[in-house]
């Protein structure tokens, strides 16, 4: 059962555990405040959330996503987890080395993103779009009064970009005339392609997930809580947080043509090293060839690419299973 009390550490130099021989020095005040929230509470003194409406079309009445523990914005978080996904844990690092200040806010001068992009009818639905924020890409620069204002930290969770995209396969797709150059989307002979790149990470409307998977919400946020070893206590006890930035990978798009005209998974073996684990890198290519082609003819063609190695089971789930398959006998040995 989760204390309601909030722990801190006093002026003691050291903080030991009663089970333990272990001796843990205290955290330096430099670098940390001497005080530390395990969890916070709705309605709990000091604790006013900026307000949150997922799928209201209006962005600034929809609101921020507003996630950061950093003590200017804490008390006005909306939100569970942590930007970055997986990689929220090389930061943490970097703040415990003193290499990044843990007040430190992000320069978003010249990161505007490289094509516009909606908003569009689906943005305005709570139960459309629960695993991305739609508003991510432009979040610093809409809500820029309300970061000013409230003096809260707001960062985009989509960035966009222009790209060339370059695979030894694809000058063989030229050579063979599966695809063919035209200046615009494959740019020459070794098959150069003009991308624009999405990258997206995580975000999710808990109720929305919820009901995907055909169960309750607080099903959900206790699964979740149990199964990532406690390490977000706020799934249980702040039910008023609808939306949870959880510590997964995100995901990579490449759009071929025009990104107005927009109406698979991970594979670290075959596609990054191309090894013969799998056939992931055949079919990568294919996909690409196709989006190229539906590019040229005046549409637009969507790679979409998700950090799921192995079905979302793991790479080492993954490889297990290959090798286990590979040291079954031959068939009618």
């Amino acid at each position: 059962m989760l204390e309601k009390n909030t722990e801190s550490i006093q002026n003691s130099p050291t903080v030991k555990d009663a089970d333990s021989s272990l001796t843990v020095s205290a955290i330096p005040k430099s670098v940390f405040p001497s005080r530390i929230v395990l969890t916070t509470y709705p309605k709990q003194i000091g604790i006013d959330p900026i307000p949150i409406h997922w799928g209201n079309s209006d962005h600034l009445k929809r609101g921020p996503v507003i996630v950061s523990r950093s003590p200017s914005t804490i008390r006005r978080r909306n939100a569970i987890g942590a930007h970055g996904g997986t990689y929220s844990i090389y930061y943490a690092l970097a703040v415990a080395s003193k290499e990044l200040n843990i007040d430190h806010r992000p320069d978003f001068t010249n990161t505007e993103p490289a094509v516009s992009i909606g908003p569009y009818p689906q943005w305005g639905s709570s139960r459309k779009i629960v695993a991305m924020d739609p508003w991510g890409h432009m979040a610093p620069w809409i809500f820029k009064d309300i970061m000013s204002r409230e003096d809260v930290d707001v960062r985009p969770t989509i960035a966009i970009t222009k790209a060339h995209m370059k695979l030894a396969e694809l000058e063989d797709s030229v050579k063979k005339g599966r695809i063919v150059p035209d200046g615009k989307i494959c740019l020459n002979g070794l098959g150069e392609l003009s991308v624009t790149k999405f990258a997206v990470e995580p975000v999710w409307y808990l109720p929305g997930v919820a009901e995907r998977f055909n169960i309750d919400e607080g099903t959900l946020r206790r699964s979740l809580f149990e199964h990532t070893g406690g390490s977000y206590p706020e799934l249980i006890t702040r039910g008023d947080m609808k939306v949870f930035l959880p510590p997964i990978g995100g995901l990579t798009v490449y759009c071929f043509g025009n990104p107005d005209k927009m109406s698979d998974e991970s594979c670290n073996g075959s596609d990054v090293f191309g090894s013969d684990i799998c056939t992931c890198r055949p079919y990568l290519i294919f996909g690409i060839e196709e989006a190229v082609k539906e590019a040229q003819n005046g549409g637009s063609g969507v790679v979409i690419y998700f950090r799921k190695e192995g079905r979302a089971l793991g790479e080492v789930t993954k490889v297990r299973r290959v090798s286990y398959s590979a040291n079954l006998p031959a068939h009618g040995a």
